[in-house]
């Protein structure tokens, strides 16, 4: 077969992609990586603003998704990331390509850095910290961090709160938030106030609220409460997805945290569990939507585009291995299962 010539068309709508990157460093990046770099050289090249939510948004990819395609390709030396001295995400240095090593670092600055404020100021984009990021304060540590008036009251609010003394390791919990999270002492107190509402006392629990408010942005009370009032119209319109009309019952919000929360999965990826489950039965609709989201879980879905190759996946290895061996006694044709049916068995148990 003869040999097809590439062209190119002379324009000003384009964006160029160093051929090194095509080379060497595409092969070994994921989907998620490869568009989030080919997005920033397009928003730079083009002199525009974005935002780790912009990115999100616009690939239906979580936060933390950008976060980690961002730090991937920090620790390719394709990018630096700027953080002020509250561990918010502040810019974006694209590096060339062509120069890598520590010389680049003290390279020139490309313009522009991309900014994450653009005509509306957005909250802060903190990076990622998890529970194993917390130290191990020392005694001289945690009773400074008490010898604080204001400090000292939290911790006796916190006390009557949730009916029983503070231990130690309750004590480095709430100083981890102050400390680490960098949460003011009303943010916790708004916390430790909505987690008991909610009907959770444990400091463990605390902890993961803080760690996914961290996560969003949410710097004070008012932020908590604006993200309370989102979370409530998801909840409403899982509930109404499958087919329920009043409140959530302490069970059932208990399965929305843990799909919105634990799984971070999006509302078009639960509501595509809810039709999925609405449309097989109608009892327990809660845990047959829970089995689902699990299995999707298991699966690494990320957004409702992930879901048709997890299902057929899933599909493949429920399948019985029937042994197609024909003798006297095995002369007839093998049965055939109802796929269907069978995977509503496996989640109903």
């Amino acid at each position: 077969m003869n040999r097809v010539n590439i062209y190119r068309s002379a324009s000003k709508n384009q964006t160029s992609v160093p051929n090194l990157f095509i080379d060497e460093y595409m092969k070994d990046a994921n989907d998620a990586q490869v568009k989030i770099y080919l997005f920033l050289i397009r928003m730079m090249n083009a002199d525009l603003p974005t935002s780790v939510t912009d990115i999100a948004d616009k690939f239906n990819y979580t936060e933390k998704d950008v976060l980690r395609a961002l730090m991937y390709w920090e620790s390719k030396q394709l990018l630096s990331l700027d953080y002020d001295a509250s561990n918010n995400l502040t810019g974006i240095q694209i590096l060339p390509v062509e120069c890598l090593g520590e010389q680049q670092r003290a390279s020139e600055r490309i313009t522009p850095v991309l900014p994450f404020a653009a005509q509306e100021p957005e909250k802060p984009v903190k990076a990622p910290i998890s529970a194993s990021d917390k130290p191990a304060y020392s005694l001289d540590e945690l009773k400074a961090f008490r010898n604080n008036e204001e400090i000292e009251q939290l911790l006796m609010v916190t006390e009557q709160y949730i009916g029983k003394p503070l231990t130690r390791n309750d004590i480095e919990t709430i100083f981890f938030m102050y400390d680490r999270l960098g949460f003011s002492t009303d943010l916790i107190d708004y916390l430790v106030q909505h987690c008991v509402e909610h009907g959770k006392k444990s400091l463990r629990y605390m902890e993961k609220v803080a760690l996914s408010w961290h996560e969003q942005g949410i710097i004070s009370p008012e932020d908590a409460k604006n993200s309370s009032r989102k979370h409530d119209k998801i909840v409403y319109s899982i509930m109404k997805s499958l087919g329920k009309t009043s409140d959530p019952a302490p069970k059932e919000l208990e399965y929305i945290n843990k799909w919105t929360e634990e799984y971070g999965f999006l509302l078009d990826v639960i509501q595509e569990a809810c039709d999925k489950t609405v449309m097989t039965t109608d009892s327990h609709r809660f845990a047959y939507a829970d089995g689902i989201l699990s299995k999707w879980y298991k699966a690494g879905v990320h957004s409702k585009a992930d879901i048709p190759l997890a299902d057929s996946s899933y599909r493949r290895s429920a399948q019985p291995q029937v042994k197609n061996t024909k003798n006297k006694f095995n002369n007839f044709s093998q049965n055939n299962y109802d796929f269907e049916k069978l995977e509503k068995n496996i989640l109903s148990n």
